[in-house]
């Protein structure tokens, strides 16, 4: 079928899949790229969970040291006084 539009070399029809195959390659490109994304956010969500729980940890040592030392300068203070 010719082209009623002069210097068009496809038809319509030809145009519009043409059309249709980018679009298509687009899209799978998009929901690669979206698996992917989902995929890396949840590795950072588990990342952040183990470093918030890692942190929770240290942040009771860091209390339970306080205590300690607390309680060994007070016997000290008894002792010198």
């Amino acid at each position: 079928m010719n082209s009623p539009i002069p210097g068009a070399t496809k038809a319509p029809d030809a145009v519009l899949e043409a059309d249709l195959m980018t679009l298509e390659r687009r899209l799978a490109s998009l929901l690669a790229h979206t698996r992917a994304l989902r995929a890396a956010n949840e590795a950072l969500r588990r990342d952040l969970a183990a470093t918030t729980a890692r942190n929770h940890q240290l942040g009771q040592r860091v209390a339970e040291a306080t205590r300690r030392l607390d309680a060994l300068l007070a016997r000290i203070a008894e002792t010198a006084g």
